[in-house]
């Protein structure tokens, strides 16, 4: 190919990739973002984000956190929402319970399950899903990392939720972060839940706390606790950081038995 004719298509590109960055959804969202009116942003189609929290057993928070966005895409026009999930990682990661999902407002007939081998397969099946304008978005629930998900792919997933304007959000567990060209990436971490009003022993309604860790466009970095309710987020002032007991205290000085209920005796 001769020279001029390559810089004109890498300038064209350029273009293209510019143009699919400065997407209204990502500039309303960083105005929200940088106000900080205290509610969550509504983030708009088209979009790839990126979900890690710290280890698997939190997965939850980040399932509901793209849930909970999805819902608010759902619409007459792009009716479906698709899961994504690799059939090993099935009993390791659980599965989205229908039951729950209805509680929370999210009609689980809305929702397509789809078990694949490998992650060459996820891949796959990730860009036709977008390509099709029934879907309103993918998840697409990561186990662990994979080679193949790397720039190039997280690249052309950008570009095919842009060109059709569904969107895809990518679960990741672990610490490490790998170059993407996610739109948003994102930190959750569970906290606790706050009291049910006729019972404070028993747990609440979840809350996460999100923490965004880089956007396109978005430079500010910022964190809500969030909860998810039938009627989308809720949002709630951040609180002081909580001690897990893991760790920061001084030592027992003797084991200490468990407590087994709320005001009851210890039994030998």
């Amino acid at each position: 190919m001769p020279s001029s004719d390559r810089q004109q298509r890498l300038a064209a590109l350029r273009d293209c990739i510019a143009d699919i960055e400065r997407k209204p959804a990502l500039a309303q969202a960083r105005v929200e973002v940088e106000s900080r009116t205290g509610a969550f942003p509504q983030f708009g189609n088209g979009l790839l984000q990126e979900m890690f929290t710290d280890e698997p057993r939190n997965s939850g928070a980040v399932l509901g956190f793209a849930l909970a966005q999805a819902k608010g895409l759902i619409s007459t026009q792009r009716p479906a929402l698709i899961y994504l999930q690799l059939a090993d990682e099935g009993q390791k990661l659980g599965l989205p319970y229908g039951p729950g999902l209805l509680s929370f407002g999210l009609d689980p007939d809305r929702m397509v399950l789809v078990r694949v081998a490998n992650m060459a397969e996820m891949l796959w099946a990730a860009e036709e899903a977008l390509a099709c304008r029934a879907v309103a978005a993918v998840v697409a629930d990561i186990g662990s990392h994979s080679k193949l998900l790397d720039f190039t792919a997280s690249r052309r997933l950008s570009m095919r939720s842009a060109a059709t304007g569904g969107s895809i959000f990518l679960l990741r567990y672990g610490l490490g972060r790998q170059t993407s060209a996610a739109h948003l990436r994102w930190r959750l971490s569970p906290v606790p839940s706050a009291p049910p009003p006729y019972d404070s022993k028993a747990p609440g309604p979840p809350r996460w706390r999100a923490e965004l860790e880089r956007g396109t466009l978005i430079k500010h970095q910022a964190s809500w606790l969030l909860g998810w309710t039938d009627d989308g987020f809720a949002t709630f002032e951040l609180e002081r950081p909580i001690d897990d007991g893991l760790g920061g205290g001084a030592a027992l000085p003797r084991a200490v038995p468990a407590q087994l209920a709320d005001r009851l005796s210890q039994t030998a």
